[in-house]
């Protein structure tokens, strides 16, 4: 059956997630703030700038009017970077109906706040039915069709077997769960995570490294989202560290990307600049850390990439405090009688 389906947000992400609904024979709408982002998508039916190479079909309509692409919508994809989710969610909430469906799909924790981005959403639009979708998915690849898992998370069951079945299909298996904190906790944090390996990239380190930093950046995230309420289950999956292990191997990530110029000497200033993209691991640092000191949980690795974002210490010096920190078993739940 076809639904009438909005994205909010013209990025590489929601772009492809565009293609992929109307691929799968439901009506799209694109909506952008930027009036030259809309008028480049209506001529070109590409995203050049952030998704080229992936063609748009010619009925999918582009819009700057949010009123128009918000109601009377069957779902809406919110997909704007996770900086402005609080202020596109404040401005939608006028033109949305009673139970409505909302998905985010961006990545982060707020700063000033320390809520997800489902907590958000809600504060701003308490009528909607606010679900997630997250997984190991770059949009590059998501848009040239290739085999992609991901889960969608939401409140109830009923509504997450129909965002199963409104986003599944022969290239995009899709799960699902109702751990939507645990699920957003780790699509977060996992990016930070991400900058770590990125910085371990560009001061010349290898494998080793990269495979250390992932199982003991997972550890720290399920640390933290488990005393928060999240599901151990969840940061071992597919929005855990399947999640982490591509963003951290994949030179498609932004989070990486920054962190490799990072590693080579650029400041965070610098690597975003460069980068040309929002890098979400960035912002959601600093409330990483906010949220270690409420719980009273430790993230040497998260503590250490805040000290080399924020703080001016040498990427190297950074590594090297890893190394050297007080012996430790590998898990507390492990030990000898």
């Amino acid at each position: 059956m076809t639904q009438q389906v909005s994205v909010i947000g013209a990025g590489s992400w929601g772009t492809a997630l565009a293609l992929l609904l109307h691929g799968n024979g439901h009506s799209v709408t694109m909506w952008s703030a930027l009036e030259e982002e809309i008028r480049m998508l209506e001529r070109e039916h590409e995203n050049k700038e952030k998704l080229p190479g992936v063609r748009l079909p010619g009925d999918m309509i582009f819009t700057t009017d949010l009123k128009a692409a918000v109601e009377g919508r069957d779902v809406l994809i919110l997909a704007v970077p996770s900086p402005y989710t609080r202020s596109t969610a404040h401005r939608m909430r006028e033109y949305v109906a009673e139970g409505q469906i909302i998905v985010d799909v961006a990545k982060g924790i707020e700063e000033e706040t320390l809520y997800t981005l489902s907590q958000i959403i809600k504060e701003e639009i308490p009528k909607a039915q606010v679900a997630v979708l997250s997984g190991p998915s770059h949009a590059e690849e998501v848009g040239r069709g290739i085999p992609t898992t991901i889960v969608v998370g939401a409140e109830s069951k009923r509504t997450a077997e129909y965002l199963q079945t409104l986003f599944m299909n022969e290239v995009f298996r899709v799960y699902i769960s109702p751990d939507i904190l645990g699920m957003e906790l780790g699509a977060a944090l996992k990016n930070v995570v991400a900058l770590a390996a990125g910085i371990a990239d560009g001061l010349g380190y290898g494998d080793n490294t990269k495979a250390a930093l992932i199982t003991r950046g997972i550890a720290e995230i399920a640390r933290l989202g488990m005393v928060m309420g999240g599901r151990s289950e969840t940061f071992y999956g597919l929005t855990g560290i399947g999640d982490l292990i591509v963003t951290c191997a994949s030179m498609h990530s932004r989070n990486r990307r920054a962190g490799i110029l990072i590693g080579k000497g650029y400041s965070m200033e610098e690597a975003m600049k460069e980068v040309k993209m929002v890098v979400e691991g960035v912002y959601s640092a600093k409330a990483a850390m906010a949220l270690a000191k409420k719980y009273d949980v430790q993230l040497p690795i998260i503590e250490q990439v805040n000290a080399v974002l924020f703080q001016g210490k040498p990427a190297a010096g950074a590594v090297k405090e890893l190394m050297i920190r007080d012996k430790k078993l590998e898990n507390q739940e492990i030990s000898w009688e």
